[in-house]
């Protein structure tokens, strides 16, 4: 079976997902829809599909599947919109910025029976999934710690930290998720603390640009996130898991694994300058990952409950600043201890 794609957004992440459909075996690339006709004609150029619009793929019935890549505002209902049309959806995170209107276009994907997931890429990581693998082998025993550094190279524009939701929302959601998938207990508070030290101007829209955030499970395990927009040394990504009985850890990538000795010390070549190569094997299991549950029809993960909870803890990081204390999830969102979101993992 080859899963036809439709791809809404032909921005940053839409190329990088256009990549990863068409360098897939089990997929073929049909339409490209974007607000911007020459976005999308370039795109639809370099992987020889055609431009349509959202509305031509929505009724198209030569496309099985879409990838959502547009703003954030339009996700809900684009999700609500295919999954009633009967096509399968991926959509990049979050689902919106709101978690009332999350649920609502939950409870659409569910009365479709539609397949629905989201975009937390680094659970797909071969590096971070490694680590996963050890976890779930027993190898370092309980999970008690886990510690989750994730730095930008350098902030985003102003205006698109205006229509981000903010960096918790924003960036440390993708941290949020990791973190979950880690601890495999659902955290149940959240200590937030964040400043601007980058750029001022992110201050006075409304954002920070650094943070740090303390999450604790029922049974007292401990999360931990170090976020900071500027990373003068590149693209800043590693984890470590402390157990009972040992640690298991994932250390910067670089584009090139090498190391050189000589008079003057210790070298090694600079690390990935941004996620859109740090992160390109993660992309395409991703994607992988998508099509076969496509195929099987079995629920897709990360799920919308995966990105409604990342989406609540973000809220109460929010909340934890504004208010200088910790913030039970449940006060943003209600109880969200499920056990059964962790099947399959």
């Amino acid at each position: 079976m080859t899963v036809r794609f439709g791809l809404l957004g032909a921005g940053r992440i839409g190329k990088v997902h256009a990549k990863a459909v068409s360098s897939n075996s089990k997929a073929k690339l049909i339409a490209v829809a974007d607000a911007f006709e020459k976005a999308a004609s370039d795109l639809a150029g370099q992987y020889g599909c055609a431009v349509r619009s959202i509305e031509q793929i929505l009724a198209a019935d030569d496309i099985d599947a879409v990838v959502i890549c547009t703003p954030t505002d339009t996700h809900a209902e684009l999700i609500e919109q295919f999954a009633r049309a009967g096509k399968a959806v991926f959509c990049e995170k979050p689902i919106d910025l709101d978690v009332e209107r999350v649920k609502a276009c939950l409870k659409v994907v569910d009365a479709e029976a539609a397949t629905l997931m989201v975009g937390f890429n680094r659970r797909f990581d071969p590096h971070f999934q490694a680590v996963h693998d050890v976890i779930a082998k027993g190898e370092i025993g309980t999970v008690e710690m886990v510690t989750i550094v994730s730095r930008d190279p350098g902030a985003p524009p102003v205006d698109y930290i205006k229509r981000s939701g903010g960096i918790f929302r924003d960036m440390t959601i993708h941290d949020f998720d990791m973190a979950r998938y880690l601890l495999g207990e659902e955290i149940e508070s959240v200590t937030a603390q964040a400043s601007v030290l980058v750029d001022k101007a992110i201050g006075e829209a409304g954002d920070f640009d650094s943070a740090s955030v303390m999450l604790q499970t029922a049974t007292g395990k401990h999360a931990t996130i170090s976020n900071s927009r500027r990373a003068t040394y590149g693209y800043d990504q590693r984890i470590e898991v402390h157990g009972s009985k040992g640690a298991v850890s994932a250390e910067n990538q670089r584009p090139v694994s090498i190391e050189v000795a000589n008079a003057s010390g210790y070298t090694r070549p600079p690390l990935h300058d941004f996620f859109m190569t740090r992160y390109l094997d993660a992309y395409a299991h991703e994607i992988s990952a998508f099509i076969d549950f496509v195929e099987s029809k079995s629920p897709a993960s990360p799920s919308g409950i995966d990105g409604l909870i990342a989406l609540a803890l973000a809220d109460a990081a929010v909340k934890s600043v504004k208010e200088g204390r910790t913030v039970k999830v449940s006060e943003v969102t209600g109880v969200m201890a499920d056990r059964s979101i962790f099947q399959g993992r």
